[in-house]
C-alpha cells in the first residue's frame, strides 16, 4: 500500500486543498481530496486487467466548487438526504434548518460537510480527515466533531469510517454520495444490481417519506434478486432515488447492503455498511455535466449507493433514530468492495 499527498488546488476563498493517492499491491487506485472529504477518482480492473476509473467527478477545484457539482463522492452531512420543510424538533425544542431543496433541507444545507475543507494527515496506510461543525450551522444544534477515516485494503475494499461527538443533543446522518458506473462511462441501465432489502420507504411528492415500509416483492422496487437497473426504471416517477431498509440481524451490523456486476467489463461493486438504510440514486437529473477528462456526464450515467439513516428521520419516531448526545460516539462503517465476476 502506497499513499502520495499532492496540491489540487485552492478553493475561492484561498484554503488549500490537498489530494491523497491510494494505491494498492493489486493496482487499485483511489484519490480523495479534502474538500468534502470527497472521493475523486477509484481505477478497478476488468477481466483482462484493464484499468477504468468508475467514479464520476471533475478534474479541478472550478468543477467541485461549481454549481452544477451534484454531490460528487462527497460527505453529506450533518444530515445526509431530506429533512421535511427544513425543521425538526428535538425534546422539545424546534429547529429550522437552510431550506437548500424547495421545501425541504438537503444534504446539510448550503454550506453542508461536502463544502467544507476537512483537516487531513496520513495514518500508516490510511487517510484521517477531521472537521468541527459549530453549533448553530446550517440550524443543527451543537458544536460537533467528526472524523473519517478511509482505507484502501488489498482486498480491494474502499473503507470509510466515521466517528462524530457532540457538546448538545442534536441530529447526525452522513454518508458518502459516489456516482459508479462500471463500464467507465454511458448508460448504467445495464449494470446488474441486487440489494439486500426487503422493504423500502414510500415518499410523497416531494421525496419526503410517509412513514409507510412497503414490501418491494412483485414491484418495480424488487432488488433482492440481481436484476439489470434499466429493467422496471421507467415504471417509476423520474428514477430510483428511494431508501430501501436493509435486511440486517441486528443494529449497528457490518452487512451485506449491494451488489453490482457491469455484464462486459465483468467489473463488480459490493457495498457493505452498519446503517440501517442505503439510497439507491440513478443518477435521474444529471444534465450533460461536463467532468473528468471532459467526458459528459449524462442523465442516468451514474449511480449511487448512499449507506444512510432514513431520510426525515427526526420527523418519524418510527424510524431508527439519528439523535445523538454528549458523551455518545457516532460511528458507523461503509465499504465498497471491487472485484471481477
Amino acid at each position: 500500500m502506497s499513499i502520495v499527498k499532492e496540491s489540487f488546488g485552492q478553493t475561492r476563498d484561498g484554503q488549500n486543498v490537498e489530494a491523497f493517492f491510494f494505491t494498492n499491491t493489486n493496482g487499485v487506485m483511489a484519490k480523495i481530496i479534502n474538500y468534502g472529504a470527497t472521493i475523486v477518482s477509484v481505477e478497478a480492473p476488468d477481466r483482462a486487467g484493464r484499468m477504468t476509473d468508475v467514479v464520476l467527478g471533475f478534474d479541478d477545484m472550478a468543477g467541485y466548487q461549481g454549481a452544477d457539482n451534484p454531490y460528487f463522492g462527497a460527505c453529506c452531512g450533518r444530515f445526509a438526504n431530506r429533512i421535511a420543510g427544513g425543521k425538526f424538533t428535538l425534546d422539545g425544542v424546534e429547529y429550522s434548518l437552510a431550506v437548500n431543496n424547495e421545501p425541504n433541507a438537503l444534504h446539510g444545507g448550503w454550506l453542508g460537510f461536502d463544502k467544507k475543507v476537512w483537516e487531513a494527515e496520513i495514518v500508516g496506510d490510511s487517510v484521517r480527515m477531521s472537521l468541527t461543525s459549530p453549533d448553530g450551522e446550517e440550524g443543527y444544534p451543537g458544536t460537533l466533531r467528526i472524523e473519517i477515516i478511509y482505507t484502501l485494503t488489498d482486498d480491494n475494499e474502499l473503507r470509510i469510517d466515521y466517528t462524530a461527538e457532540t457538546e448538545q443533543k442534536t441530529v447526525l446522518n452522513l454518508t458518502n454520495h459516489s456516482y459508479f458506473n462500471l463500464a467507465g462511462g454511458g448508460s448504467h441501465g445495464g449494470h446488474l444490481m441486487q440489494i439486500n432489502a426487503d422493504r423500502y420507504t414510500v415518499v410523497d411528492g416531494d421525496s419526503i417519506p410517509t412513514g409507510e415500509l412497503r414490501d418491494v416483492a412483485g414491484t418495480e422496487m424488487d432488488f433482492r434478486t440481481p436484476r439489470a437497473i434499466g429493467a422496471e426504471i421507467e415504471r417509476t416517477a423520474e428514477g430510483y432515488d428511494h431508501n430501501y431498509c436493509i435486511c440486517q440481524s441486528a443494529a449497528g451490523e457490518l452487512t451485506f447492503t449491494a451488489r453490482v456486476v457491469e455484464p462486459e467489463s465483468g467489473r463488480t461493486l459490493e457495498c457493505w455498511t452498519t446503517e440501517p438504510g442505503v439510497q439507491l440514486y440513478t443518477g435521474n437529473f444529471l444534465d450533460n455535466i461536463k467532468g473528468k477528462g471532459g467526458v459528459v456526464y449524462k442523465r442516468r450515467e451514474g449511480f449511487c449507493l448512499e449507506t444512510q439513516h432514513f431520510p426525515d428521520s427526526p420527523n418519524h419516531a418510527e424510524f431508527p433514530s439519528t439523535a445523538l448526545a454528549p458523551g455518545e460516539v457516532y460511528a458507523q462503517t461503509c465499504i465498497y468492495k471491487f472485484a471481477v465476476a
